[in-house]
């Protein structure tokens, strides 16, 4: 079910009533919103609500185990067996197909025509990805006495919540759990309005209008057919997909944590305008934030962090941003991704320790250094942009190659709206930061009447600029 859609509309109407009418009595709720968010994610396949279940039962069962073992050795145990059931159900239904294509080719370059994984086509869940990593971070906070078990209907409703089920934010037990516990606490009278009207229509309009006009004006004409089209057309439409998977992913978190406020309940901020970053170690903080998090609390910090000599750091960058981009997808060009941000955060960090060894600020601090740090960390995020969004290497080096040997000739995509639509959005980035909090503000100071009227002309905008119909969100897929 996707959110910019009348069917979620419908469906969301009446949750919203459910919610606050059953909210006093948590015995009745919890079951309600549970059904609520199982109804959702069946809208899209309902033979993978087993899997969803089952992806529950492994981390309540596990959190329990680990959490009552006598032992560290029977702990431990506990743990090992949650995670790899956690990591068994997403390597069989993400990557089975890639790792059998990839030993195939393997065997082949060898001579060898012996087949060890059969191919099968192997459907991928939709969100498989998000509600997996939260199953594994509330088994391992309970490991790590960060949190304790919680019953096993609120651990079900942690787990299912429709507003991040989809595509994140990756909410973790020790954030939402307490929310969860206390929902008979909620008042609707008290719940944050203006801000998630302000996330709301600000996530449509990023989705419904930037992303898709961007897509199919100039990224998706240019990716699917690269072969006829010239340097400034690529450069342009690298440049329009670094806008388009911004306005797509933060569009549909924007929206997903404004349900969850109308709802009772506060997620994580997940962006925080990526492309004004000075650095790509500052990138991945304002990027899919509570990812970045995930990672360095789960893999990175595990695996040594930054304690020990530079080569071990750098393993350390390498392993998580390798493992961080093939979580995103069972392909060769997503690891290439990986592997470009875990290059240039090993050079980053080299750098920040040559300069503290000299005595001076890890960063610069001069205008001139903070704008030249910003044009090469977004070069470089493009640039890995480029290979997450090519469906093979041969693509994305076919667009390089074009890239460089195809300037002076015609190029009829690069058109003025197209332009302004990319250079407005990256420009909005660097506003301030407390504009939108006034603009919430002044929203909220409205009469009800002017409010309705705004929103009014708000949707009816979204709607008369975007395309008909909804396109998927990229990050379903992940």
């Amino acid at each position: 079910m996707l959110f910019p859609t009348i069917d979620f509309a419908i469906f969301f109407a009446v949750v919203f009533l459910g919610n606050w009418l059953l909210s006093p009595s948590p015995r009745r709720w919890k079951p309600f919103i549970l059904t609520a968010s199982y109804v959702f994610y069946a809208w899209w396949d309902w033979r993978f609500v087993l899997l969803l279940a089952v992806s529950t039962l492994i981390s309540a069962v596990g959190g329990l185990a680990v959490a009552q073992g006598r032992t560290r050795r029977a702990r431990r145990g506990a743990l090992v067996m949650s995670v790899v059931g956690h990591l068994a159900l997403l390597g069989w239904f993400k990557y089975y197909g890639f790792l059998s294509v990839t030993f195939d080719n393997a065997l082949h370059s060898l001579g060898l025509h012996a087949t060890p994984l059969p191919p099968l086509s192997v459907t991928l869940p939709v969100g498989i990805s998000f509600f997996t990593f939260m199953g594994l971070s509330y088994v391992i906070d309970i490991y790590r006495r960060d949190l304790e078990p919680a019953p096993f209907l609120d651990v079900a409703v942690y787990v299912a919540f429709f507003p991040h089920l989809i595509a994140g934010p990756i909410v973790r037990g020790r954030d939402l759990l307490p929310q969860i516990a206390r929902s008979r606490l909620r008042d609707p009278r008290k719940v944050e309005f203006p801000e998630a009207a302000y996330l709301i229509m600000g996530g449509l309009f990023k989705k419904v209008v930037i992303s898709s006009y961007v897509s199919s004006a100039i990224v998706g004409p240019v990716f699917n057919n690269p072969t006829v089209h010239t340097a400034p057309e690529i450069l342009l439409a690298v440049y329009g997909y670094a806008v388009q998977i911004y306005c797509d992913f933060s569009g549909y978190t924007d929206i997903a944590i404004g349900v969850a406020l109308l709802l009772g309940f506060r997620f994580p901020q997940n962006f925080d305008r990526p492309y004004a970053a000075r650095s790509l170690q500052d990138f991945w903080r304002r990027w899919h934030m509570t990812l970045s998090s995930w990672l360095r609390d789960y893999l990175y910090i595990p695996l040594g962090g930054n304690r020990g000599p530079r080569r071990q750091v750098a393993r350390n960058i390498m392993i998580t941003m390798l493992l961080g981009g093939l979580w995103h997808g069972a392909a060769w060009t997503f690891v290439a991704w990986g592997g470009i941000h875990g290059v240039g955060q090993v050079a980053g960090h080299l750098h920040r320790e040559r300069r503290v060894a000299q005595g001076r600020a890890p960063e610069p601090t001069g205008r001139a250094a903070l704008l030249l740090g910003r044009l090469c960390t977004f070069h470089v995020v493009c640039l890995g942009w480029l290979f997450f969004r090519a469906d093979t290497f041969g693509t994305a080096f076919t667009l390089l190659r074009r890239l460089f040997t195809t300037w002076g000739e015609a190029a009829p995509l690069f058109r003025l709206p197209v332009v302004a639509a990319i250079v407005g959005s990256i420009a909005l980035q660097y506003l301030p930061k407390g504009l939108a909090e006034a603009v919430q503000v002044r929203f909220a100071a409205m009469h009800a009447g002017a409010k309705a009227a705004f929103l009014g002309c708000g949707l009816l905008l979204i709607t008369t600029l975007g395309p008909p119909g909804v396109a998927p969100f990229i990050y379903y897929k992940f």
